[in-house]
């Protein structure tokens, strides 16, 4: 962990001997992940996130005092528990957003609905429509809205960051990457993180094999005999106060022969590092990764 600050707090200091570089000017519009041009000329003052991984995001960028609301999900960093909720991510207060006079409205294409999004459109409202379902997708967005907010250099500097965190990951993990992983999204019915998903990008980074990532459904259901023949080392699920790992083990008697279960291979970890593609994602696979990398020593 020390290792991974420093080399963060080298790169930071190396952006910043170059700050004489001339800031590029602010476009007047700025295409959307739809397809839409959006006008961001002026730079917006008053924004409204619908999606909590785009309200870190504009706390990550330094822009967090422009945000007059965002969702009852929004929890992070702990300042945006303290800014007006406007609904969750498909149940929109119109009326609310309508009186705090946004400047312009951030929303995903993946956990907001098109009907809010027409909803917004017809009462006159900015808005701009994302897609970060993986660790580009975030880079983009994040890229995106250094453009909106005039801050193109410093949203550079920072995927540059996260970049060579994930790169050096990389690097650490090349002997790890035979073991075989599970990562549970639901315990009945077996339900796994599949290959076409956020969570797998996060196992895979750390250097790790998810053993359904041969299926092109996001998040298959699985038999299991499957599961006893696909025979993980590690099993990972999201934290829950209810379960414990020898819950995990027993939760069918077959279980008890896999090999995460005999080694104590059960990693709780959290929701919201694990499925929000936000700028913690270099969090996530350096967790995943430090799991592992203990247990193997």
């Amino acid at each position: 962990m020390k290792t991974i600050k420093l080399l963060l707090l080298l790169i930071f200091l190396a952006g910043c001997s170059k700050s004489g570089n001339k800031i590029p000017a602010v476009p007047d519009t700025i295409v959307d992940d739809i397809g839409v041009k959006v006008t961001i000329k002026p730079v917006p003052q008053r924004v409204i996130t619908l999606a909590p991984n785009l309200t870190e995001m504009i706390y990550e960028l330094g822009e967090g005092s422009k945000l007059v609301g965002n969702t009852t999900y929004c929890n992070f960093p702990p300042p945006a528990k303290l800014v007006e909720k406007v609904g969750n991510m498909l149940t929109v207060d119109y009326e609310k957003i309508v009186s705090l006079k946004p400047d312009l409205i951030f929303m995903t294409v993946v956990g907001n609905s098109k009907n809010s999004y027409d909803k917004l459109k017809d009462l006159g409202m900015s808005v701009f429509v994302s897609n970060p379902k993986t660790f580009s997708g975030i880079n983009k967005t994040f890229l995106d809205m250094g453009k909106i907010f005039n801050k193109e250099k410093f949203a550079k500097e920072k995927i540059s960051q996260w970049d060579s965190v994930i790169n050096y990951t990389k690097n650490k993990s090349a002997g790890i990457q035979n073991n075989k992983v599970m990562f549970l999204v639901s315990l009945r019915p077996i339900m796994l993180a599949g290959k076409n998903t956020f969570i797998n990008e996060i196992i895979e980074t750390a250097g790790l094999k998810n053993i359904a990532n041969d299926t092109k459904v996001n998040y298959p259901v699985y038999s299991r005999e499957e599961v006893l023949k696909k025979n993980p080392d590690y099993i990972i699920l999201f934290e829950n106060k209810n379960l414990t790992a020898n819950a995990v083990k027993s939760a069918y008697e077959e279980w008890s022969e896999l090999n995460a279960s005999k080694q104590n291979h059960i990693i709780f970890v959290d929701p919201d590092l694990f499925a929000r593609p936000g700028p913690r994602y270099y969090l996530a696979v350096e967790f995943l990764y430090n799991k592992i990398h203990r247990q193997h020593k």
